[in-house]
């Protein structure tokens, strides 16, 4: 399973490379560069488009957004949410994951956002629930201070309560009947109040849009803390992780099955989906080439103010080249771990840090032939058991392109990848052609009548 990684906006995953003169990302804000992509990733066979989402700036690193903004990282950036009609019209099976944020969102309003969407693009919605890490969201939203990590992950899980009852329980599949003889559009008889009365919401009436393909859109997660974890077992469909190798990848991937098992899930319920650089070209030598041309755009800089928004440690106050410590704090506290507490082979230093980040974010970093390009994710599926992979945008206009044209052909004749979709709606590519609604052992599906 495969899907593109993009978020709309300049700098992204491999800050500094906005300077280079290949790079269409200064289209961000047309419709057609969102259109192209999408069309390349579906010539592709890729499942979907996971597109990432932030409301506020980076500002952490020496308590200024000057970098930020001189750099382009993550800003400007508008809401990915209202590109994906013209990206479905622009395509017939490509999936589209979009963030929001159980923290900042209200749940009647995304419910109808989200079930507007699987509507107009009969099922091919999808939501990677995030409770967000941004102390400049918290001030955006008229908080005097960030709500506590493990705190956003107790209001997301009643969040989630409310949004299952309102697709899943409000209505009956048939109560929308539009019978013009009878003049009966919606049968009352069908449509239920939710009567959520919580901790942090209180949600009494019935839902107002329409039961659509999936219901509950095709659920995503990427937290890597302990509660970020749990999280992601209850709900999650697909998980994505960011670990620069395999055996990083192992472990955690075998505590989160663990997890799902516990909550009473199929572990194989939730597909994992690493984050992935891939440079690739005709031959390894030219894909190491085309590597460094790369790494000549990298602003290192840029890196570590990136990253100390990411994790909120300021990397302009500690030595670079001073070994990192972990340190619990309100940031996403998975990314700060990566470089800390979960590789045993090396102490890592900001510099070093910095410059590992210039292309391949905290992911892997896959560069070489198509066959070299197969043969690496294929290791990750066999050593770290693994579903697929998020293939970041590194290059906008060439990454997906490049992968689209050079690997996908090598990976389909090891039959490693389909040769035509399967189903319609973005679950099914998940779980096979009938599987538009979750599965027996999924949360949602508790709240669903009949």
């Amino acid at each position: 399973m495969l899907n593109g990684f993009k978020a709309a906006t300049i700098g992204h995953t491999a800050v500094g490379l906005w300077t280079h003169p290949a790079n269409r990302v200064r289209e961000y804000g047309t419709l057609q560069y969102w259109m192209d992509t999408a069309r390349t990733l579906e010539r592709g066979l890729f499942d979907g488009l996971f597109i990432a989402d932030s409301q506020g700036i980076v500002d952490v690193y020496q308590d200024s957004t000057d970098v930020t903004l001189r750099e382009a990282i993550g800003v400007p950036v508008i809401d990915p949410m209202l590109l994906v009609s013209a990206m479905a019209t622009a395509t017939e099976h490509l999936g589209f994951a979009v963030t929001a944020s159980t923290t900042y969102e209200k749940p009647f309003d995304l419910a109808r956002k989200f079930a507007t969407l699987d509507l107009v693009t009969n099922g091919r919605v999808g939501w990677n629930i995030v409770t967000s890490s941004s102390r400049s969201e918290a001030a955006n939203f008229s908080l005097q201070k960030m709500i506590p990590h493990d705190e956003r992950y107790t209001m997301a899980d009643e969040f989630m309560e409310v949004v299952y009852k309102l697709w899943e329980h409000s209505w009956d599949d048939d109560a929308f009947v539009f019978d013009r003889e009878r003049r009966v559009a919606v049968d009352p008889a069908k449509v239920r109040r939710i009567e959520h009365h919580g901790t942090y919401y209180d949600v009494p009436g019935c839902f107002i849009s329409e039961p659509t393909r999936q219901r509950t859109p095709t659920l995503f997660q990427a937290g890597s803390s302990s509660a970020g974890r749990a999280f992601a077992a209850r709900h999650a469909e697909g998980v994505f992780i960011s670990v620069p190798r395999p055996d990083m990848a192992a472990g955690y991937v075998t505590k989160l099955r663990a997890e799902a098992a516990a909550a009473g899930r199929l572990p194989d319920s939730l597909k994992v989906f690493p984050l992935t650089t891939v440079v690739t070209a005709a031959t390894d030598e030219e894909a190491w080439a085309k590597y460094r041309d790369y790494k000549s755009h990298q602003a290192l800089e840029g890196n570590l103010a990136r990253f100390s928004g990411l994790t909120h440690v300021d990397m302009s106050k500690l030595d670079p080249d001073e070994p990192l410590r972990y340190v619990d704090n309100d940031g996403i506290r998975g990314s700060l771990e990566v470089f800390t507490k979960a590789d045993p082979t090396r102490e890592w230093t900001p510099r070093q840090i910095a410059d590992f980040l210039s292309v391949s974010t905290m992911g892997a970093l896959v560069v070489g032939s198509p066959a070299t390009v197969a043969d690496q994710l294929e290791r990750w599926v066999e050593e770290a058991d693994v579903d697929g992979f998020n293939i970041a945008d590194t290059l906008a206009g060439t990454t997906f392109p490049d992968f689209v044209d050079l690997v996908v052909p090598e990976l389909q004749r090891r039959g490693r990848m389909w040769t035509e979709y399967e189903g319609e709606t973005l679950r099914e590519h998940f779980y096979g052609a009938g599987s538009a609604r979750t599965r027996p052992d999924h949360p949602a599906t508790g709240h669903r009548r009949g």
